[in-house]
């Protein structure tokens, strides 16, 4: 979502010489802290520009980014892609983006209430953009020659719901995929798995040009944990979906973000959440340690020692790498289909990164067989 809109910005922005932009985070205090941290730096970097700050930290922590003595000000986080909150005339630069896939935001906001998150705060309720101005967007990348777009969101599986008739985002991908034939690969960021509905549980299991690789927005392992950040989800509901996606489709790689530490976690609630990494063989994860955010219900919950939450995230990052390794392992001398990164290295339509032959041209699709695993990559 960041990467989209950044790029969005740094398109809007182009002409504007004199101007530094920190598009900020707010989802953890790590988070925030980063952001006062980029904005030092920045200032360092250009003590003769205008530095201006927008993100989600630019609503939730307006008053103390205000008070920065190194911020000229700030951009409201729902008008920082409208040209007028920049007072500059509308423009679309079409090679500013730096990225070998093309990251659409088809969705932004949220409509629940976890009671960890700020994001609601943040971005505001959920808008949803409409098909026609999806197939568009995606058509300006076809034309500059992306292999691969990424569909993104806050809370993206909710894409649709404010639009009239309520469509759900299989049939979104559904009309993209039809509009756009030549499409080599789409991929969707993190879904909410219970918000996942029939049409596109049928194309993740069967469509070739939507990648094999499922990231699950999962958060814990234990009920009694997912009950309290008020997840509409159990245990149950995520094992039974990775179970019924894999019988379909078995490449699927499954990605997850996990709080470790969350409030009242006791012992067995963070072994539920060890285990369920083993249970839906989670390769791809996000592992967040819990941090209070202020005016969230779990910031009035007993709270964890930080080191307890420190060591369950270790633990947790632990139980990822055995899983990754053992899949990474799996996938040694089985010809891939990777799109080549600007950096050497590229992705499989499962998300596993491999480093690929010098020369490679960024953007190209090639087909690679690894011959090894090195530190995590394959190669």
């Amino acid at each position: 979502m960041n990467l989209s809109e950044s790029e969005e910005l740094r398109a809007l922005l182009a002409r504007e010489q004199d101007l530094v932009v920190v598009n900020s985070c707010a989802v953890t205090a790590e988070a925030v802290r980063q952001t006062r941290q980029a904005i030092r730096r920045a200032r360092k970097a250009r003590p003769d520009a205008r530095l201006l700050v927008t993100g989600c930290a630019a609503e939730v922590e307006r008053a103390a980014l205000a008070a920065m003595p190194e911020v000229d000000g700030l951009i409201a986080n729902h008008a920082k892609l409208d040209p007028r909150a920049w007072n500059v005339a509308p423009q679309r630069t079409p090679d500013t983006a730096t990225h070998t896939r093309a990251f659409i935001a088809v969705q932004n906001g949220c409509d629940h209430a976890c009671t960890f998150c700020v994001i609601p705060q943040g971005r505001g309720g959920s808008r949803s953009l409409p098909v026609a101005a999806v197939l568009r967007e995606v058509e300006r990348h076809l034309d500059r020659g992306t292999s691969e777009v990424v569909l993104t969101g806050v809370d993206l599986t909710s894409w649709g719901q404010d639009l009239p008739g309520e469509p759900r985002l299989g049939a979104l991908v559904a009309a993209l995929l039809a509009a756009f034939p030549a499409l080599p690969r789409l991929r969707l960021s993190s879904v909410d798995g219970i918000e996942i509905d029939p049409a596109l549980f049928a194309l993740l299991a069967s469509e070739e040009r939507l990648m094999p690789h499922l990231h699950l927005s999962l958060q814990h392992g234990n009920d009694l944990i997912l009950k309290r950040m008020k997840r509409r989800h159990l245990r149950r509901d995520a094992l039974a979906l990775v179970a019924a996606l894999k019988a379909r489709r078995a490449d699927l790689a499954v990605g997850a973000d996990l709080i470790a530490g969350f409030p009242t976690e006791s012992a067995a609630a963070h072994a539920d959440n060890l285990s369920i990494i083993a249970e839906l063989g989670v390769v791809h994860g996000h592992v967040f340690p819990y941090s209070a955010r202020a005016g969230t219900p779990a910031a009035r919950m007993p709270q964890l020692a930080p080191a307890a939450v420190k060591t369950r995230a270790a633990e947790l990052r632990a139980a990822v790498a055995v899983q990754r390794a053992a899949w990474l392992a799996t996938l040694v001398g089985k010809p891939l289909a990777v799109l080549a990164e600007r950096d050497g290295t590229g992705h499989a339509p499962n998300f596993a990164r491999v480093a690929l032959p010098p020369g490679t041209r960024p953007g190209e699709i090639v087909i690679h067989t690894p011959t090894r695993l090195v530190e995590g990559l394959l190669a």
